[in-house]
């Protein structure tokens, strides 16, 4: 006869086998699962201002500030394995030294949690729309959102982070552009990032980078050729970047 400490160990080495191989199974059968991706990324806005980008700076530098839109539908990522998706927007532009890998930049970014995820503070809740009302302040009501997950809709949305580059210097920088990237988080198996080629059921992700533009100059005004698309905010009224002057009649 076995010992107990014996029966104990094969008892345990058998349940970890099966548990393992029930992981193994949940993992691989998300590939059977279709994917879908589609986003739509543009720029709305982009300023060049010279300061200090966060408090703790010691030192002035060029640092831009993007506002964009943002039209995602990334539902097909969810299915029973996913525990939550981290979303974000980059923007990427060519290193100042050739033969160097372009700067990429986050500007923005979104926790979008599963089904059976539960709740986090850190969640992203997609803002409310215009004239209705807002959920009161509570767990249960913070949790739902009016959205399905991976459907977000944004318009000329902030972004949560300043660009800055190791030079120091912004304006004038050219072949800039919008990129929407994504990690799956699962609850067994790896971690899957974005895709931009297709893999059997798994569709590469169309769209999600905006048109080519530059880093304006600092203190750059230009308004639309027809029609002054003017900005209010904290600086008071701001015209677009990246647009012409008109010049006055004499």
């Amino acid at each position: 006869m076995h010992s107990t400490l014996v029966r104990i160990q094969n008892v345990f080495g058998f349940f970890t086998t099966v548990a393992f191989s029930v992981a193994a199974v949940i993992a691989l059968s998300t590939f059977i699962h279709p994917q879908t991706p589609q986003a739509s990324v543009a720029l709305r806005n982009v300023q060049v201002v010279r300061g200090r980008p966060h408090y703790y700076s010691y030192k002035k530098e060029e640092y831009a500030h993007i506002k964009f839109d943002l039209d995602t539908d990334l539902s097909t990522l969810f299915n029973w394995n996913t525990k939550q998706v981290f979303l974000y927007l980059k923007a990427v532009y060519p290193s100042t030294k050739p033969f160097e890998p372009a700067s990429e930049a986050i500007i923005w970014d979104a926790i979008l949690p599963g089904a059976a995820a539960p709740w986090h503070q850190n969640h992203y809740i997609h803002p409310t729309p215009k004239g209705t009302k807002k959920p009161k302040n509570s767990k249960t009501n913070q949790a739902k959102s009016h959205m399905p997950a991976g459907i977000i809709k944004l318009d000329s949305q902030r972004p949560k982070y300043q660009i800055t580059d190791i030079s120091g210097k912004l304006q004038n920088r050219t072949n800039v552009h919008l990129e929407l990237g994504w990690n799956v988080q699962p609850w067994v198996g790896a971690l899957l990032w974005e895709n931009w080629k297709d893999y059997g059921m798994w569709k590469g992700l169309k769209g999600g980078k905006s048109e080519v533009f530059t880093f304006p100059a600092i203190g750059a005004k230009a308004p639309k050729k027809e029609k002054l698309d003017v900005e209010k905010g904290k600086e008071g009224h701001r015209l677009m970047a990246g647009q012409e002057q008109p010049r006055k009649n004499n």
